[in-house]
């Protein structure tokens, strides 16, 4: 009698081998040692595993479809242009498969209804964005369905693939420009500190300060959205501790902050120097035109996209890819 209970993970673990190999064996795909082979084959036996209803449907009809997932709100999801520029990125790298993509906003749900339909086989793959280091349900997708990352988990296990852009380098960057302007009182809004995009872009700013010698100057944290940036900015003039500059973490947070230090009779830059991360559109609809990082996010749509389709086909495609960020000067910095 099987144990429906057993994991693909476990099977690898007996077997000794990747969580990959074990895919490869149990979806008949090639590109497998023959050790490898007699090891998960003996796991299988041994563990009495039974393919779960996603990993058949691989092997027998794919669904032709996959997902892409944000544990985020409805509201951050239409009102971000993140997330458009992602799904024109992964349209794009579906153009030439035969997958459809299906959207899943998981938020008011702690994850239980998406996880459920993904795990019932209704997709081939998912891509996962935005995630959160609360948001454990993610595992469960993953033991469900094949699964490639935007942005780099805080945790990083061993079969996770992740295509994420090199916020560190950003966030050291954008703090360079506001040392090299003059600026020695920097302080930053930075994105939410539960999610590795938040961390990395923290991580840069407070190397460049190091790097120049520089105490860090006052650091809100915000979650990326525009609401979050004018809270912070608010905080931060009700508390008399505006600094010279603001790496902010994201455009429309810069945004948000920019509009409150307007309101507070402080100008951009003369008063204070602004950057922002992300180059969206947002960035050159403001007045001044916002200093800003680019991240190339249509491409990590399609780059995440092509490493998912890769592991359909039974490949074992780079685990991290990470794309780089490139400073665009304007008016703000």
């Amino acid at each position: 009698m099987s144990d429906a209970n057993v994991t693909i993970e476990q099977v690898a673990r007996r077997a000794g081998v990747s969580r990959s190999t074990v895919s490869r064996v149990v979806n008949g795909g090639d590109r497998v040692s023959p050790e490898a082979l007699e090891a998960v084959r003996r796991a299988i036996a041994e563990l009495r595993y039974v393919p779960n209803r996603a990993a058949r449907t691989l092997a027998s009809k794919q669904t032709r479809a996959i997902a892409l997932v944000v544990p985020e709100d409805t509201s951050r999801v239409f009102g971000d242009p993140f997330f458009a520029a992602i799904v024109a990125g992964i349209s794009a790298g579906l153009a030439d498969s035969d997958h459809i993509l299906n959207l899943i906003i998981a938020s008011d749900d702690p994850g239980s209804k998406a996880t459920s339909y993904l795990e019932a086989g209704g997709v081939d793959g998912a891509i996962i964005v935005s995630h959160h280091l609360s948001d454990t349900y993610i595992d469960r997708i993953a033991r469900a369905v094949p699964v490639v990352f935007g942005g780099r988990p805080l945790v990083v296990g061993d079969d996770d693939f992740y295509v994420d852009v090199d916020n560190v380098a950003g966030g050291r960057v954008a703090t360079q420009h506001l040392v090299s302007r003059g600026a020695r009182r920097i302080g930053t809004i930075s994105g939410p500190l539960d999610m590795p995009a938040g961390v990395d872009r923290l991580e840069g700013f407070r190397a460049a300060l190091a790097e120049a010698g520089l105490t860090e100057g006052p650091i809100e944290e915000g979650d990326f959205s525009l609401q979050s940036g004018a809270d912070a900015a608010r905080r931060l003039v009700e508390a008399g501790d505006v600094p010279e500059a603001l790496f902010v973490a994201s455009d429309l947070m810069a945004r948000g902050a920019i509009g409150v230090l307007r309101e507070h009779g402080l100008r951009v830059p003369d008063d204070v120097a602004v950057i922002g991360f992300d180059d969206s559109p947002v960035a050159t609809s403001m007045r001044p035109e916002l200093t800003t990082v680019r991240q190339p996010s249509r491409d990590q749509g399609e780059a995440m996209t092509g490493v998912l389709l890769a592991r359909l086909r039974g490949e074992e495609p780079t685990r991290a890819t990470i794309l780089p960020t490139e400073l665009v000067i304007r008016e703000s910095a």
